[in-house]
């Protein structure tokens, strides 16, 4: 479980500034997780065209599988598909076999329904266990977890309180966490991350920054970063 110690922000981001998906300054990763879902994904993307911005969506592989034809779409509208896991579990022992199995399973799914392999991987909760750090070398994908969330996945957010959250920690460079679905969430809760979406593009794209995914990520995408120690 040592790790998961990355979970921390803080050491996260002072130690390991690769796996927190810090880019160069001019740059904000924009990355949803816990989709696809076609109760809210759809909303996201229609969004996403009309502020002409791209974004990494991490997909769970057992819906993935369940809605191949949203995942079709999230890449035909030119967005990056990643790793989430094949279900939301928590780690709450070692299981490096499963991990694998697991991991590779939803990476060929990923291959398999959106036409290109996946770069990346955040696991559930962000808890990147020595299993689960070692499944995603053997499976050929970079984790990465995030310098500012949102918070949106209570029942309490709100379109400010996700503007609030992420702004406290977002830097030139940073990547950014919010969900497109509800699905181990609070119900509804999705809303708060898509209405607060247009306020953020716009306040990083008034600072000069440019938003967009993580394969865009200039100065992160074509470095393999730092992992911890297993």
């Amino acid at each position: 479980m040592a790790p998961a110690g990355t979970w921390l922000a803080g050491p996260r981001r002072a130690f390991f500034p690769g796996l927190a998906g810090v880019g160069r300054s001019d740059h904000v990763a924009l990355t949803f997780d816990d989709g696809p879902d076609p109760r809210s994904t759809p909303r996201f993307l229609d969004l996403l065209d009309e502020l002409h911005t791209h974004a990494t969506f991490f997909v769970i592989g057992a819906a993935l599988l369940r809605h191949p034809r949203l995942g079709r779409e999230i890449t035909r509208r030119g967005h990056e598909v990643a790793v989430h896991g094949w279900t939301h579990s928590r780690p709450w022992l070692p299981t490096p076999g499963q991990d694998t199995r697991e991991l590779a399973r939803a990476a060929q799914v990923v291959r398999s329904v959106c036409g290109t392999p996946p770069l990346w991987y955040r696991p559930p909760y962000g808890i990147l266990t020595g299993g689960r750090l070692l499944a995603a070398r053997r499976t050929g994908l970079r984790p990465v977890l995030w310098t500012a969330w949102g918070k949106d996945w209570t029942a309490e957010a709100t379109a400010a309180s996700v503007l609030a959250n992420v702004r406290r920690d977002l830097r030139g460079g940073g990547t950014v966490l919010l969900h497109d679905s509800d699905r181990t969430s609070a119900p509804g809760c999705w809303r708060s991350a898509l209405e607060a979406l247009p306020d953020l593009v716009d306040g990083c794209r008034s600072k000069g920054m440019e938003v967009g995914p993580l394969v865009e990520h200039r100065g992160f995408a074509d470095d393999p970063g730092e992992s911890p120690a297993e």
